[in-house]
This record gives C-alpha cells, sequence and structure tokens, in this order.
C-alpha cells in the first residue's frame, strides 16, 4: 500500500511556517517529505514530527538546480501517493531600487518564481497520473503590489503568482487544485522577531500570523470539495490594515 504523502518545499526553522505546515500535515496521517538547503533545520523539524508519532523524510536540495528537483521527485515517485505539495520558498532582501544588483534580482526571481514553475510542474507530472492532488504556493503581500525597498521580491512574487494562475487554468479541469495563499501579514516565527524585533513588539497581541493557525488554513484549501475550489487565499490578521 503506498504512503499518503505530502511534500513541502521550503522548510527552515522549528517556528517557521514550513515547518508548521508539515507538523499540520503529519497530524492528518500523511508521510511528509521536507525539503530545504539546511541540514540541520530539516532534521530539527523531522525529529518533532517523529516524536510525536508521525513520519518524515528529509531531502536536502536547491530549487533553483534541475537535477535537484528531478531527485526530489525521483525520491517520492514511488511507492509514495502525492496527495499535496507545498511551495513555500521565500528568499527576501530590503534593498532600495536603485542598489539592486543584477545578481542580487536574478537570484531573488530564481528562488521565487523559476523555483516554484520547476517543482509545481514535476508534480503536477505525478499528480496527472494519479488523477487528483493539491499544489499550493505561498505568496507575500508583495505578490499583489510593489513596494520599496522590496521591489526585487516583489516582481518574483507577482511572477510566482502568474504561475499558480496559469497552472490552475491549465490542470484545474484535470483534477489537480492550485492554489495560492497571500500571507499578507507578518508571520510570528524566528524569521520576523530576530529581523525586525522593534517591529513585531509594536504589533502587539495579535498583531502577527499565528503560523500553526495560518497552517490550518492551507489544511482547509486541501480538503476542499471540488465543486467549490478556491484558488486564491489571504492571511493576514484582524488588526492588519490592507
Amino acid at each position: 500500500m503506498k504512503d499518503r504523502t505530502a511534500l513541502v518545499v521550503g522548510v527552515g526553522s522549528t517556528s517557521g511556517l514550513g515547518a508548521a505546515l508539515a507538523r499540520r500535515f503529519a497530524e492528518e496521517g500523511l508521510k511528509v517529505v521536507l525539503a530545504g538547503r539546511t541540514r540541520s533545520r530539516l532534521q530539527d523539524v523531522a525529529a518533532g514530527i517523529r516524536k510525536s508519532g508521525g513520519k518524515a523524510q528529509v531531502v536536502i536540495m536547491d530549487v533553483t538546480k534541475d537535477k535537484d528537483v528531478e531527485r526530489l521527485f525521483l525520491e517520492i515517485k514511488s511507492p509514495q501517493s502525492l496527495e499535496l505539495v507545498v511551495f513555500n520558498v521565500g528568499n527576501n532582501e530590503m534593498i532600495p531600487s536603485l542598489e539592486v544588483k543584477k545578481s542580487t534580482f536574478e537570484s531573488i526571481w530564481r528562488q521565487n518564481a523559476l523555483g516554484g514553475f520547476m517543482v509545481g510542474r514535476e508534480a503536477i507530472r505525478l499528480m496527472l497520473a494519479q488523477q487528483r492532488g493539491t499544489l499550493i504556493f505561498t505568496g507575500a503581500t508583495a505578490s499583489l503590489r510593489a513596494k520599496p525597498p522590496f521591489v526585487a521580491f516583489a516582481s518574483a512574487k507577482a511572477a510566482l503568482r502568474g504561475v499558480a494562475q496559469g497552472f490552475a487554468r491549465e490542470f484545474g479541469p484535470q483534477g489537480i487544485h492550485v492554489a495560492h495563499v497571500v500571507i499578507d501579514g507578518v508571520l510570528d516565527g524566528d524569521y520576523a522577531r530576530t529581523k525586525f524585533p522593534e517591529f513585531t513588539d509594536a504589533r502587539g497581541e495579535d498583531g502577527l500570523i499565528n503560523i500553526e493557525e495560518a497552517a490550518q488554513s492551507y489544511w482547509f484549501l486541501h480538503k476542499q470539495p471540488r465543486s467549490a475550489w478556491t484558488h486564491e487565499l489571504d492571511l493576514r490578521p484582524f488588526k492588519e490594515p490592507f
């Protein structure tokens, strides 16, 4: 019998969204494949899942490298049933527009848009063979509007949103649920609290997005009946202006 499997690409610290997604899917009995660039972080998340009785597999990879993406899907092709894939990669840098180097702009685009396309393409190939599956892309406020000093990031996230829309329109009629989640706020995790401590403190109670509750929304998308699929869902704290 094939393992029911969920793949989360872009797993960092145990307090990040990728880790919360992996834990949520494992709670539902899915074997979770954790993909990312930092072995120690992936192993920490996997250890927590196993300690709670779940199944977790770690794959070290770079989403911008063709061979890494191909190897990732070869490892989960059989004897596993790929039910759910989340592309959760997000490389962001605060740089004034006139100071953005070509190499930086291209690197951010490769990790977000190109990586999302390659992972999504391989996921859909497997899902079409099964005639079912859910593919979710993590977006950001920048997916919808560009503001300095995030022009490079916004261009990449807007491109990723275009990839998600194109896949949804092409493969939705073939039974593949493709969704895009706009994280329109700040996630309450190590990244924000380490990088912007004064900002996160100023948000106060309920001013940040709880990562476990955000993960629940991804599971909600996966479990939607096919007669009423959501393509784009935006998440923000109730105090967040928009």
